[in-house]
């Protein structure tokens, strides 16, 4: 787990966390969760407003079948840069 409590709702459990990045403005992190009895992985980006960390953005991934569509996706894609 990321030093840093990653700010996620307390209604979801966080097993694992990493920080992917985090500036005095953005924060990005990836976390495995037990959202009500089904774990996820999601990808948060939050945004710092007046000192309180706001979500932004989340994707959640839900099964290794997913998650094997979207590495694979984001592999082709990816050998396109520099």
């Amino acid at each position: 787990m990321s030093e840093e409590k990653l700010p996620i709702s307390e209604e979801l459990k966080v097993l694992e966390g990493t920080t992917l990045y985090k500036t005095g403005k953005w924060w990005s992190a990836v976390a495995l969760v037990d959202s009500f009895g089904r774990k996820q992985v999601a990808l948060y980006l939050w945004l710092n407003k007046e000192g309180k960390w706001k979500r932004q953005q989340k994707f959640v991934i839900h099964s290794r079948d997913e998650w094997l569509r979207v590495k694979e996706a984001v592999d082709k894609l990816s050998e396109k840069l520099p």
